[in-house]
């Protein structure tokens, strides 16, 4: 399968303005195509049960759904793919158990583990922070738009980039070469999660289309 996305959400139930499979909902019926659950304290059977419920909604709007680690739930949920973190399986190791048919994503916040994680077989990778978040506190200072490029010159595999991307940075997040764009609490914690997601799907459209400006440079 291809990275056929370019606004990735990452679900936060403790953010979410709604329920969950409501928020998720409202996300799709903005124009997101891919979603990845990540919940990581739920228990194992009340995560499966809520796989299985974005799973149904998210193949009613033919969007993609992740699943956060856990490889079984994915492949238990005919999830489209699993999304590891740097202390993760190695993809190599999840691409054994899961197939060829499933999209395996990396989280990555530097050039070595993005190189990392294409040698070990993802299929594509988060790369930041790129700018300051909260959610992301724990790994460090902000990579920066600049780096990104840096990251894209060195990797052939789509970069999505993450971290405090909102209305106002979007532009040269994807101009410094990110192939999308991920995000929990911008459209989340929403008032409006519907027209927010609509506004950053209308954004990343327009913005494939744009003729480069002062942030395209050469790759």
């Amino acid at each position: 399968m291809a990275i056929d996305f370019k606004l990735y959400l990452i679900t936060d139930r403790k953010l979410a303005t709604k329920p969950l499979p409501e928020a998720v909902r409202l996300a799709l019926e903005g124009g997101v195509r891919a979603v990845q659950l990540r919940e990581k304290d739920l228990p194992i059977r009340e995560l499966l049960a809520l796989a299985q419920e974005l799973r149904a909604v998210t193949r009613e709007f033919g969007a993609r759904l992740f699943i956060n680690d856990r490889v079984d739930v994915a492949v238990s949920v005919e999830a489209d793919g699993v999304h590891l973190g740097t202390e993760s399986m190695p993809a190599s190791a999840a691409r054994k158990i899961a197939g060829s048919s499933m999209l395996i994503g990396v989280s990555t916040h530097s050039l070595d583990e993005a190189l990392a994680a294409q040698a070990e077989g993802a299929d594509f990778i988060t790369y930041g922070p790129v700018f300051e978040t909260p959610s992301k506190a724990k790994y460090g200072q902000p990579v920066g738009v600049k780096s990104i490029r840096i990251v894209k010159n060195e990797v052939k595999i789509p970069i999505i980039g993450i971290g405090g991307i909102n209305s106002g940075n979007i532009l040269p997040v994807m101009s410094a070469g990110a192939d999308g764009v991920a995000m929990i609490s911008a459209i989340m914690a929403a008032d409006d999660i519907r027209k927010t997601a609509t506004a950053f799907h209308k954004a990343l459209t327009a913005i494939s289309k744009v003729v480069c400006t002062d942030y395209c440079a050469p790759r």
